[in-house]
């Protein structure tokens, strides 16, 4: 049997016609020259199989938060490889990097966050959380607690139940397991509220929680799961305020609130975990992927409360639930060495400053006559594209606006996600001020360029 493969000169594969990308227009692959190649990277840097050099403005998938190329983090890897290849944590079974890293997040996460489950990804994660819960109110002999209270425009994963939690559009012509997800508003004043203040819209996101929780009964809903701010949704902020009043609410009803935490933690948004020391919100289970690792290696870990371990691991019961490779030596290994390579150089710190320069500059683009807003926080903003600014009418999906803005910034040298009308950055938490700058003016010039092109 022999590999039909295109190898470029310098050997990198350029044509590939075997790998099923991922969130791809499959059917566009197939045309000559679709994919982009990344062959190398290092600090906030990528190369492709051309040789053009390119600002990593999504950080690989907002995870590679330290930066690639970190010596650190690779030879914490090798030497792990060298030591303990694998061994898995199901049954009695543990090994110390595991063990190790699983005291560190519990030193990390807020308040009594303190027992730790790994998965590979942030899809894995999320279902973990539901699934634990699930098993929490059966122990505690309430098994009509089924529901999952998730939101339009959330991003949760790509697996079946996580799909179902993430916002429809995400699944259109696909199947999912979406009988027991309930989706509340979308939390985007912009977008959402009309002539409503921002308390005003608040107020409406409330009432629309207790009216759900009125319609299906508290008795029958397990847990509420939200991102402290929307990722792949669209960089959504909640109002002020939010996520504590939505808390309140579902604690007063005996309703556990979940934090998505796979994109805002470690550093995006200043701090190791987003939940309590950016929106004030005292979660009862975190969940975190990407930057976990920096992305060096899939790692994903479901954080809950000791109330809620206590339920679970009491006698009488199994905790049958887990993958192969929850907790690998490798990726353990890689988590570490990311959170003391991110301590040591006090990276959440300083992106309180870099980052709120990089969105302050990102801001002025709404200048432009077809930016209708950009939002976000410090390493984590959206650009959304409109036809009418006043009335704020969306181009046409067939238009392509943000891919279009994404080539013309990849011309100039800057990867950047485009979704819909939308531009994403998510970039490493590791640039200057002088290539913040630069990635800045690659914007205004790749949006300048569209803009005269309409």
């Amino acid at each position: 049997m022999s590999l039909d493969l295109d190898i470029s000169t310098d050997g990198v594969l350029t044509a590939d016609t075997n790998l099923v990308q991922s969130w791809a227009d499959l059917n566009a692959l197939k045309q000559s020259g679709a994919r982009t190649v990344i062959v190398s990277a290092e600090g906030a840097m990528v190369r492709d199989s051309e040789g053009n050099e390119l600002i990593d403005g999504i950080g690989g998938l907002w995870c590679v938060n330290a930066g690639h190329r970190r010596t650190e983090i690779i030879d914490a890897i090798k030497e792990q490889l060298d030591t303990l290849d694998f061994y898995s944590t199901f049954y009695n079974f543990t090994h110390p990097a595991a063990a190790a890293l699983a005291v560190k997040l519990a030193e990390l996460a807020p308040g009594n966050l303190n027992k730790v489950h790994f998965g590979n990804s942030g899809s894995v994660a999320n279902e973990t959380a539901i699934r634990i819960l699930h098993h929490y109110y059966n122990r505690l002999g309430q098994p009509q607690k089924k529901r999952i209270l998730s939101r339009h425009g959330a991003y949760h994963g790509s697996t079946n139940l996580a799909v179902a939690m993430t916002t429809p559009g995400y699944s259109e012509g696909w199947d999912k397991s979406g009988e027991l997800v309930h989706h509340l508003r979308c939390p985007h004043h912009w977008r959402e509220g009309g002539e409503m203040t921002e308390a005003e819209f608040l107020g409406a996101l409330k009432q629309d929680l207790l009216d759900t929780i009125q319609h299906y009964g508290a008795e029958t809903i397990a847990c509420m799961i939200a991102e402290p701010i929307m990722g792949a949704g669209g960089v959504i902020v909640p109002p002020e305020g939010y996520h504590t009043e939505m808390a309140a609410i579902c604690r007063a009803h005996d309703i556990k609130y979940v934090t998505d935490e796979v994109v805002t933690a470690f550093g995006r948004l200043g701090h190791f975990f987003a939940s309590k020391d950016v929106f004030g919100v005292q979660p009862d289970i975190i969940n975190t992927a990407k930057g976990l690792t920096s992305g060096y290696q899939p790692l994903s870990a479901t954080i809950m409360s000791d109330e809620i371990h206590e339920v679970i691991s009491g006698p009488g019961g199994m905790f049958f639930h887990g993958m192969t490779y929850s907790g690998h030596p490798a990726a353990a290994a890689a988590g570490l060495a990311n959170i003391a390579l991110m301590e040591r150089e006090r990276i959440p710190e300083r992106v309180r400053t870099s980052g709120k320069t990089f969105e302050g500059l990102l801001r002025q683009l709404e200048a432009f006559d077809i930016v209708g807003e950009v939002r976000g926080s410090h390493f984590m903003i959206g650009i959304e594209f409109v036809k009418d600014k006043a009335t704020k009418t969306p181009f046409a999906p067939e238009e392509l606006i943000g891919l279009r803005v994404a080539r013309e910034a990849q011309k100039r040298g800057l990867i950047a996600r485009p979704l819909g009308n939308i531009l994403i950055l998510s970039p490493t938490l590791i640039m200057d001020d002088a290539m913040i700058g630069r990635v800045a003016d690659i914007l205004r010039d790749s949006i300048a360029a569209l803009q005269s092109s309409l």
